[in-house]
């Protein structure tokens, strides 16, 4: 089968003008063109009139809370539904109680009739679906935002399901987010959810996330590349993928039955063991994401069934990865917290993420060193990991550290796992399962040779610094008897320190007035200058009073901002 071209619409540039076969839009001519042109302009200011409207409705102007954002998404309609899911993703760049929020959107759609699925598939195979098929069941098993499924038979007689891309969603989506980058600009530009993130960029990266699972020859990939890695599993299994029948719309796997993972009445009549499949699909999980460095995202019951004695892995649409190097860096961030070694926790996260902007060290440190105390006494395997990723996320976010793409995907992937294990077997602890695979995979692969040979280097140095001190300070000593030396100091403090100091510089200085005036007012009582006030100097007077001024606004402003 012949797969369609590569779509390469960007948001908010209108239609998709290129034409191929498989397009859902006809050849036209340069009239025709035009009058479309108009017509796509013609929409496009209407549904920038329903996106404002809703906006309006919920009172954006006065900020948006989670619970807003996720009934705006909800009210605009499945195309915002799914951005909404893939937002969710990104606690990177969205505070984690926005993507707590959005990752209750359901995105159950109501189906596109037959008629157009026929349509969607004849055009993407440039033939009749007959001419594969002999059947395909009417009633979908699912419909979502971007594709529905269908039950289907080979010629040959073969259960497979079809996997068909909703008709135009590819324009939609790109003029969708396109318009949704002109009405973010009625979003007050303090509080609310644009004072905290770059709206344009989340928007972009949603379009990128986006164009990935709308074409269905990644997915196809994706089923390929995650059924070599767990080959040699005999317990995990993927659905076989068609590729003969698959094209960028169109995906053809196999038929899996079975029943989803969290279905307890099912898995118990049938003999299953829950706590066995609980144990075998974190331990395949963490094998995903330790040792494959590509793991499913999406992990929900729906997409995790067990049939035949196996735990199947079903819809590869949505995928996450991260590099030999990042997983490295992980480990070596909770090796630093297990050990208590802040300035190796400081070093791993700042070289795991990307810098942007100026880190203030003191504040990065004192966070971390709020982390360490929260998670450093407490065992590998009692650590609740989910958690811990989440609250690592939010001090490289409060640092301006921006994390890989692939950790954020992990966290949204860990906690859907953690909801199935509680849903089936609760006593199983994740954290408990990856510190015995990471001892055992460290114990596999530790090069004795190499470890030594980097123990001896460092002693090496350590031995020719140390011998290099007594000549040093020699040095310094002589240069400091000379009146030679010179010591440059530089202190970097945190602006509530920096504050703290500056007030109590202030108050100081106000106390050293206060008590000149008072000495000095109180030797001009002893004379007999005149003119007198009350019987006293009016010099020595004014200067009592002064003091009183200055003594009851050093406590009025105490009082005002002890709080702050």
């Amino acid at each position: 089968m012949s797969a369609e071209k590569e779509k390469s619409a960007a948001p908010g540039s209108g239609l998709n003008e290129a034409a191929d076969p498989g397009s859902d839009r006809p050849q036209t001519d340069a009239q025709g063109s035009a009058a479309q042109s108009e017509k796509a302009k013609i929409d496009n200011r209407a549904r920038l009139g329903e996106i404002t409207a809703v906006l309006r409705k919920h009172q954006v102007t006065r900020g948006v809370t989670p619970e807003k954002l996720r009934a705006i998404l909800e009210e605009l309609g499945p195309t915002y539904v799914k951005l909404g899911q893939i937002m969710s993703l990104h606690s990177d760049v969205l505070p984690q109680q926005y993507c707590d929020e959005l990752m209750k959107l359901t995105s159950e759609v109501k189906p596109m009739p037959f008629e157009t699925v026929e349509e969607v598939i004849n055009r993407s195979y440039r033939e009749d679906w007959h001419n594969i098929f002999s059947s395909i069941e009417k009633e979908t098993l699912g419909s979502a935002s971007i594709a529905q499924v269908h039950k289907a038979k080979l010629l040959d007689g073969t259960d497979v399901i079809v996997k068909v891309e909703r008709k135009g969603i590819y324009d939609i989506m790109a003029r969708d987010i396109g318009l949704l980058k002109r009405a973010v600009g009625i979003l007050p530009p303090v509080g609310g959810l644009k004072n905290v993130v770059d709206l344009e960029m989340v928007l972009d990266e949603l379009w990128s996330t986006a164009q990935e699972e709308m074409d269905f020859l990644k997915e196809a990939a994706n089923m390929e590349e995650f059924t070599r890695n767990n080959q040699g599993i005999r317990y995990i299994r993927c659905p076989k993928l068609y590729h003969e029948y698959t094209t960028s719309r169109v995906l053809v796997m196999e038929y899996i039955g079975g029943c989803p993972v969290d279905d307890k009445e099912t898995l118990l009549a049938e003999g299953y063991d829950l706590g066995e499949i609980g144990r075998k699909l974190v331990n395949n999980y963490i094998k995903q994401v330790m040792e494959d460095g590509f793991f499913h995202a999406d992990p929900h019951p729906g997409n995790v069934k067990v049939m035949d004695g196996k735990i199947v892995w079903i819809d590869m649409g949505m995928m996450g990865r991260l590099s030999y190097r990042d997983r490295n860096l992980m480990a070596q961030a909770v090796r630093a917290i297990a050990v208590g070694d802040i300035a190796l926790l400081e070093a791993t996260i700042t070289d795991l993420g990307e810098i942007q902007g100026k880190v203030d060290s003191g504040k990065l440190y004192g966070e971390l060193r709020d982390l360490m105390d929260r998670y450093g006494n407490a065992s590998m395997g009692s650590i609740d990991a989910v958690e811990f990723f989440k609250d690592t996320m939010e001090v490289m976010k409060n640092n301006s550290i921006r994390l890989p793409h692939g950790m954020t995907m992990l966290v949204r992937g860990l906690t859907q796992m953690q909801g199935v294990l509680l849903g089936i077997s609760p006593d199983i602890n994740m954290a408990e399962i990856a510190a015995a695979r990471l001892r055992e995979e460290m114990m596999q692969n530790f090069d004795w040779k190499k470890e030594a040979g980097k123990t001896g280097r460092r002693i090496y140095k350590a031995v020719g610094r140390s011998l290099d001190i007594p000549p040093l300070v020699k040095i310094a000593l002589e240069e400091y008897l000379k009146g030679q030396s010179r010591i440059h100091m530089e202190l970097d403090s945190t602006k509530k320190f920096s504050d703290l100091m500056r007030r109590l510089v202030r108050n100081l200085v106000m106390g050293l007035w206060v008590m000149a005036l008072l000495i000095s007012s109180s030797i001009i009582c002893t004379t007999d200058m005149k003119p007198r006030i009350l019987g006293i100097p009016a010099l020595g007077f004014f200067g009592y009073v002064l003091a009183f001024i200055i003594c009851l606004y050093v406590f009025i402003r105490h009082f005002l901002t002890r709080n702050k």
